[in-house]
């Protein structure tokens, strides 16, 4: 049976450009995430023009569960790819992550996204779904989708508080705005599709300065 959990948007009164400086900083580990335990960029593309930089990571989560099922599906830690597209020109980051792991058993599938409020263009929202679809997993589908479910909760509640941190840190590091993007001068007019070129970066940030799991 498939569980589907859907977040209220929220809203943060700052800029996206901001905001995805302080998002960058969770990579590759961050002490408030504590069950990410190592994210490995398998994937970075950026587009001719800088605006659009893909990212792909492999992150390396604690199993988060109780002792006996730890003990029997025989493993401490799973795996997740996370894909991340970051467009600096809508300003918007869509993010998609699912489980690498035991994924004939189970397929969870995380969607987020960033994107300017739609009546303030200084202020940043945030949406987030998921779903997860237990097939089989050795008598604990129940167990399972409860834990899941318990999890999606506490990563909402603890998104917010993540971003403020960060906010926080660059603040008092004196960054308090960071410039939008604009197409470079030496470029010609924009086409529909602009060539995509490797990157090979592991910070987020330089797609916003040159900017899993979700929130």
């Amino acid at each position: 049976m498939v569980q589907n959990y859907q977040s209220p948007v929220r809203v943060y009164k700052y800029p996206f450009e901001l905001v995805m400086k302080a998002y960058e900083r969770r990579f590759p580990t961050c002490k408030l995430i504590p069950v990410v335990l190592a994210c490995e960029i398998t994937s970075d593309t950026t587009s001719a023009d800088g605006a659009v930089r893909v990212t792909e990571r492999r992150c390396k989560l604690n199993v988060d569960a109780p002792f006996l099922i730890k003990k029997i599906i025989g493993v401490d830690h799973v795996f997740f790819i996370q894909k991340n597209e970051l467009n600096l020109r809508t300003r918007t980051l869509e993010i998609e992550a699912y489980n690498e792991s035991f994924s004939s058993r189970v397929v969870v599938l995380e969607k987020c996204r960033y994107f300017v409020h739609p009546e303030n263009s200084e202020w940043t929202c945030f949406e987030q779904n998921a779903s997860v679809d237990i097939k089989f997993f050795f008598g604990f589908e129940s167990s399972i989708e409860k834990l899941a479910m318990k999890q999606y909760g506490d990563n909402i509640a603890k998104g917010k508080e993540i971003i403020e941190f960060f906010m926080d840190e660059l603040r008092a590091e004196g960054i308090t705005s960071v410039p939008r993007w604009v197409r470079p001068a030496h470029l010609p007019p924009e086409s529909p599709t602009d060539s995509v070129v490797s990157n090979g970066s592991g910070d987020v940030s330089s797609g916003v300065e040159s900017m899993s799991l979700c929130s």
